[in-house]
This record gives structure tokens, sequence and C-alpha cells, in this order.
């Protein structure tokens, strides 16, 4: 998929683990680590909005698109 989710190295930056973000954002652990692994085929932006928010981060911070 060429969109790429760098939430784990977002989550090193800022030293977050991922129980302590999905409790934050208000989704489980599996649907992080989902999105985390880019797995997921889609995101929706209120979850975004408060990953960035607990993060302090710009979306384009964690998404990224890479041609294929």
């Amino acid at each position: 998929m060429p969109i790429v989710v760098n939430l784990d190295v977002m989550m090193a930056k800022r030293k977050i683990s991922s129980g302590e973000l999905a409790r934050r954002v208000g989704i489980t652990q599996a649907n992080l680590s989902i999105l985390k692994n880019n797995k997921a085929k889609a995101v929706r932006f209120s979850t975004l909005e408060a990953i960035c928010r607990e993060l302090d981060c710009q979306p384009g911070d964690i998404l990224e698109y890479w041609e294929e």
C-alpha cells in the first residue's frame, strides 16, 4: 500500500507505549496495533486527530505516501 504509517517512530520519539496511547485515544490496543503495523485499510479523522493531539504532532508526521 502506498500509504505508510510511521506511528511507531513518533511513539518512540514521545516515549509512549502502545497501551498508554490506546487508552488516551480511546481505541483498543488491537486496533492501534493494526494501524501501527500498516494493516489498516482506513483511519477515522477523529482517531487521527486524537493521536495527533496525544503525540503533539501533525498528520504528516504519522502518514507518508510512497509511490509503488
